[in-house]
């Protein structure tokens, strides 16, 4: 057993839940806040069972996924706007709480629950399907292309995935205003993809072939 990734893994999940937490709970005023708890035991309980079945079945994966550095100047630039929508996000869904700017019904935080873990799940796939799959924008040694499974609707299913799992979030919150600051998502997976695939195909044999095979980056029909 590893225990520096063990470690490792503890401290980046407990620091992501008080994150969290802090960022949901304090501009609320009040622990009271019920979608906030909603969403991070749909967030962190998932995301625990995920890290226990990587340490367990592909430590080398959540070693990966833990120790991502990006060195593409422009993926950095895509991080930092990320960061910053999730932060404006996170505090107006607790400020929207705590003033009833916009009060949704009970109903919309539950129905965005469950596309949230439907999303949860396609994720779990992508995961299963691309032993290569990374944070960063990278190609790495012995890399192939993956054209099965999800890989074979569109080429990104990964940011399929992160996209439901994105503009589902503030909608658990029930806060309309949120979602519209995470639709910010969109344009800047868009600058990621064109990088990351810019990236791939310069250096990852057959990928250009792959992308005239699949014509969907995003979504099925549409982008």
């Amino acid at each position: 057993m590893d225990t520096k990734l063990i470690s490792q893994a503890i401290g980046k999940y407990l620091s992501g839940l008080l994150i969290v937490g802090l960022l949901l709970f304090l501009p609320a005023g009040t622990f009271a806040f019920w979608q906030a708890w909603l969403l991070i035991g749909i967030l962190f309980i998932p995301m625990l069972i995920a890290g226990l079945i990587m340490m367990m079945k592909s430590p080398g994966l959540l070693r990966k996924r833990l120790d991502a550095r990006e060195e593409e100047s422009e993926q950095k630039a895509v991080i930092a706007l990320s960061g910053l929508m999730f932060l404006a996000a996170f505090v107006v869904a607790g400020l929207n709480f705590r003033f009833k700017w916009i009060v949704l019904p009970h109903w919309v935080s539950w129905a965005a629950a469950a596309v949230f873990l439907l999303a949860y799940a396609l994720y779990a796939e992508v995961l299963r399907e691309n032993v290569w799959l990374s944070r960063t924008v990278e190609v790495q040694e012995n890399q192939k292309v993956i054209d099965t499974g999800l890989y074979g609707v569109v080429r990104h299913p990964m940011y399929m995935s992160t996209l439901l799992l994105f503009l589902s979030m503030p909608l658990v919150l029930g806060s309309v205003l949120s979602f519209a600051i995470m639709l910010a998502y969109i344009p800047i997976i868009a600058k990621r993809i064109r990088n990351e695939e810019k990236v791939l195909e310069s250096g990852l044999e057959g990928y250009a072939e792959y992308k005239r095979r699949v014509r969907y980056k995003v979504i099925p029909l549409v982008w």
